[in-house]
């Protein structure tokens, strides 16, 4: 595993890749922060999307729940985002925040099963 920190000029263009190739994507959303401890906000639904706008300095994680209603996790005025990959690609994401929680996006693919 690789893990690397992206700089904040490459977040938009980095996420928006991100979204492009995520394909068929299970994700858990989770929070974490010395004032609140470990929270799970999603766990393991759909992820359709994750983005970056730097007008807003925010970072939105989208997904769909399991009765297909959109969940919109956002990270307001992130300072550091770091990802780690391996060869089959992208595991996870942490987003750092200006109030020192942090934000765990781990993702796994669906099993693919053969057609019966």
């Amino acid at each position: 595993m690789a893990t690397r920190t992206i700089e904040k000029s490459a977040w938009e263009a980095y996420l928006n890749r991100v979204s492009k190739e995520l394909g068929a994507c299970l994700a858990e959303v989770e929070v974490a922060g010395l004032d609140i401890g470990d929270q799970i906000e999603a766990e393991w639904i759909t992820l359709t999307g994750v983005s970056y706008d730097p007008k807003d300095d925010v970072v939105a994680v989208d997904l769909l729940s399991r009765d297909d209603k959109n969940v919109e996790h956002l990270v307001n005025r992130p300072v550091e985002l770091v990802a780690d990959e391996t060869v089959e690609g992208l595991v996870s994401l942490v987003v750092a925040d200006a109030d020192g929680q942090r934000t765990i996006l781990r993702l796994k693919k669906p099993l693919a099963l053969p057609p019966a």
